[in-house]
């Protein structure tokens, strides 16, 4: 009875506007007091900070996020977008489709959900505005393709479910490489039955001729470059996730340094945000770190693993309603919260019914990224709102096409799940 009554608890502080990581530690800290008094709790509190942020993996968040920041001010991202509409430029929707694939080259870059959607907004949908794109689908697909960098490594929703799983991180982010590119072939298929069903909708096709379609390879060389001393030296085993993670915030450093926007304000910025981004994070993992060790005293994981198995329904089953939660909790939460959150106590059952750790972790990902695109939250919708000043209803209704293609890659993810396990089990 107690978990639920502190898990009451935490919902309304949450509810009330309370940071989330502040909501995680005051309800960790009531219950502590209620099963053992102030002492339990100051002891707790007093080992709880150096043991929730002494891991050593833990620096692949503010490395991946200072990545993000020099990326963001390198402005490759326009580069990247025109490279994808000068190759993709005469397909039906062909700018929509060079949005999906700029997505999942700055996502490969960034990492970052809400920063992806502010480029692509800033970029990608005013060309699709002057070339008469149906404004719906247009702020659709540029919402839909911010998600990406949440999957696509390096994602820092990917190594926060490593870090609260105990999971390798080096396995998930590559684990995340196969699915990212289906998500974006999704986005890309999804645009052109669009476009066929209706073609008013993407009325203009620009020609290019190859000359300027080679041209435009030349901002994919050091993009390439970035995305393959990230992801390959942790597939070949060359370099651990955080050693990979500092070499890419350099590599990121250097492309800034060739676009010739590198000088010591910019630097000290992209240090500055961060940091305080990696000081919030590090927050809720203590906060969560607390409400965790008295979710753990209460044996309340190892009692619903026992309910639930006592079940007489297939593990499928099971899944579909916990996928079903994980679509419910992102309409109100961002992924961050929603992993930290659910994790310690839904992982458990999910390995007792015979899935993968690192598979699950995929998949809820992918699901996280359906929070970021639907209502009431929508955090992606309600940026690309912000940068284009259309109504937020308007964006949902241009992206829901997508959410549905999504659920139905999910349940592909699902039936196969050596799609995702694939390249892990071949790691070096």
């Amino acid at each position: 009875m107690m978990p639920v009554v502190i898990s009451v608890l935490m919902i309304v502080l949450l509810a009330a506007g309370i940071p989330v990581a502040f909501s995680l530690l005051i309800a960790g800290a009531v219950g502590l007091m209620a099963m053992g008094g102030a002492d339990f709790v100051l002891g707790v509190l007093k080992t709880a900070p150096l043991s929730a942020v002494s891991s050593y993996e833990l620096i692949t968040v503010p490395m991946f996020l200072l990545m993000a920041e020099f990326v963001i001010a390198s402005g490759v991202a326009d580069g990247i977008f025109r490279a994808a509409a000068v190759w993709v430029g005469r397909v039906p929707g062909g700018l929509g489709i060079a949005t999906a694939l700029a997505g999942a080259g700055f996502g490969a870059l960034s990492g970052s959900s809400t920063a992806g959607a502010a480029t692509l907004a800033s970029t990608s949908l005013p060309a699709m505005v002057k070339n008469q794109y149906e404004p719906r689908m247009a702020a659709g697909v540029v919402a839909i393709s911010g998600t990406l960098a949440m999957l696509i490594p390096p994602s820092i929703a990917l190594v926060l479910y490593g870090l609260v799983a105990n999971v390798s991180i080096g396995k998930l982010l590559i684990a995340g490489v196969i699915p990212g590119l289906l998500v974006t072939a999704t986005i890309a298929l999804t645009v052109l039955f669009l476009v066929l069903m209706d073609p008013s909708r993407a009325p203009v096709r620009e020609r290019f001729t190859w000359r300027e379609k080679f041209d435009s390879l030349r901002v994919a060389g050091p993009v390439a470059i970035l995305f393959i001393a990230v992801t390959g030296v942790i597939y070949l085993g060359v370099a651990t996730p955080t050693e990979a993670s500092a070499l890419g915030a350099f590599g990121a450093m250097l492309l800034t340094a060739k676009e010739g926007r590198l000088n010591l304000k910019l630097m000290l910025d992209a240090l500055s945000r961060s940091a305080r981004t990696s000081c919030m994070i590090m927050a809720i993992v203590l906060g969560a770190h607390v409400f965790g060790y008295f979710i753990t005293l209460t044996q309340a994981p190892h009692a619903l693993v026992k309910l639930i198995g006592g079940l007489d329904v297939p593990a499928w089953v099971i899944l579909t309603l916990l996928l079903s939660m994980y679509l419910v909790l992102g309409w109100f939460l961002d992924q961050v919260t929603i992993i930290i959150l659910t994790v310690p106590v839904v992982l458990p059952l999910v390995t007792s019914l015979g899935y993968d750790p690192v598979w699950f972790g995929v998949i809820v990902v992918v699901m996280a990224e359906l929070g970021m695109v639907t209502p009431p939250v929508g955090l992606n919708v309600f940026v690309v709102a912000r940068y284009t000043n259309q109504p937020s209803e308007e964006i949902f209704a241009g992206v829901t096409p997508h959410v549905i293609s999504h659920l139905m890659l999910v349940a592909l993810l699902v039936v196969f799940p050596q799609i995702i396990l694939y390249l892990p089990e071949r790691m070096g």
